[in-house]
């Protein structure tokens, strides 16, 4: 058997796999997502440029495709480095900030603001805070420190003033 046809023989089920992963990574890199495999005969084209076309290359792809077990987006299209359990984790947190209006705040702005305060009423002082009218809109976010309170505020002066005018 010369050189030339030991390199046209079917690939093994390991070798699709490698190459399936790669094309999808490298249809990832260049375009963002995945918007041309959906099944097993979308590879064949790769498949057949390297390797003898025929029913046996068909039903290895297929195999591998098969055992790679790959979950797949809304549109159908395969998805790469995910595992169906990772797919159904991402849409139960998708979900649940959509019920949550979440959004992404950029906190390039926001300037730490620390109040110390006695760590054993830190977390009352909190929630008194967190539910005052005074202070609603005068911070992003307020965390608990080991001395205290920080504040992350696009308004650090205006947050200062109204805590210094509540301190005793």
């Amino acid at each position: 058997m010369d050189q030339s046809d030991s390199s046209r023989r079917n690939p093994s089920r390991a070798t699709c796999e490698e190459t399936i992963r790669r094309i999808l990574m490298t249809e990832v890199l260049q375009n963002g997502k995945n918007r041309h495999f959906k099944t097993a005969m979308d590879f064949m084209n790769y498949f057949e440029s390297l390797y003898l076309p025929g029913p046996a290359l068909t039903k290895q792809v297929q195999r591998a495709v098969r055992a790679m077990d790959m979950p797949k987006d809304a549109d159908g299209y395969f998805l790469v480095n995910k595992t169906k359990s990772q797919l159904s984790q991402d849409q139960e947190i998708t979900h649940l900030m959509e019920k949550a209006d979440a959004a992404i705040v950029p906190m390039g702005d926001m300037t730490p603001v620390f109040l110390k305060c006695d760590q054993k009423y830190a977390k009352y002082l909190m929630q008194l805070i967190s539910d005052s009218d005074t202070l609603k809109d005068k911070y992003l976010t307020i965390l608990p420190s080991s001395e205290g309170l920080i504040f992350l505020s696009d308004q650090p002066n205006v947050l200062e003033l109204i805590l210094s005018g509540l301190l005793p």
